[in-house]
């Protein structure tokens, strides 16, 4: 069943006892399929309405991750064999921790987005667009991909130049002062990462070196 998080009980409600029955929820557990023999398959991809990456093509799915879950082993196979055959890597994922996955999902991706927003605005009162980002942004993401989080920071505050924060945030005062409070709470998170007090994710060892990305 592909519905709202919240319709996946009253859908499930409606089918009579017997056939398995899934969802594709990255948030939910399997505890709303009851009493049906249940599974889950959630596609870790971005998929848009208006002619994205994907454009909700499966055949664009190889490769991605898939959140997977079983209320029997039959069922988890079954969730198994479809992220087989969509060439997907399947991951089982507990329901007490489905909502944390599907948080981190959404910082790695919806959050994303609102972050280029903000850059794309505050580039657009420069006189420049977000064409001149694109680069920069792809590069930043290859390199947090291969080199993990610590190993790929860039910039003033990495480099501890607060001279440079300040002028930057002066900057938004000026031009979107309804942005500051985003840019101090990424400034200390960044600094937090920069000093060595986030390191949940470990930097892989050895590695390609960094792409170019000065931010």
């Amino acid at each position: 069943m592909c519905v709202p998080d919240g319709e996946i009980g009253a859908a499930a409600a409606l089918i009579a006892p017997g056939p398995m029955v899934g969802h594709c929820s990255g948030a939910t557990g399997l505890d709303v399929l009851t009493p049906h023999e249940a599974f889950s398959l959630h596609p870790l991809m971005t998929v848009t309405a208006g002619g994205g990456r994907l454009a909700g093509a499966g055949a664009g799915l190889a490769g991605a991750g898939a959140a997977i879950a079983g209320n029997t082993p039959q069922a988890l196979g079954f969730a198994a064999g479809l992220a087989r055959g969509l060439k997907m890597r399947a991951v089982e994922i507990s329901d007490p921790d489905r909502a944390a996955y599907h948080a981190a999902a959404s910082i790695a991706s919806n959050f994303l987005i609102t972050l280029e927003a903000a850059a794309e605005r505050l580039m657009a009162s420069a006189g420049a667009d977000r064409d001149l980002l694109v680069p920069l942004v792809r590069a930043t993401v290859e390199n947090w991909a291969t080199l993990g989080p610590e190993r790929a920071l860039t910039g003033p505050v990495a480099r501890g130049d607060e001279l440079t924060v300040a002028t930057q945030r002066s900057a938004i005062a000026q031009r979107a002062e309804e942005l500051l409070p985003l840019f101090d709470v990424l400034v200390e998170a960044t600094r937090a990462l920069a000093d060595g007090r986030v390191s949940d994710v470990p930097s892989p060892i050895g590695g390609a070196a960094p792409r170019p990305a000065f931010a």
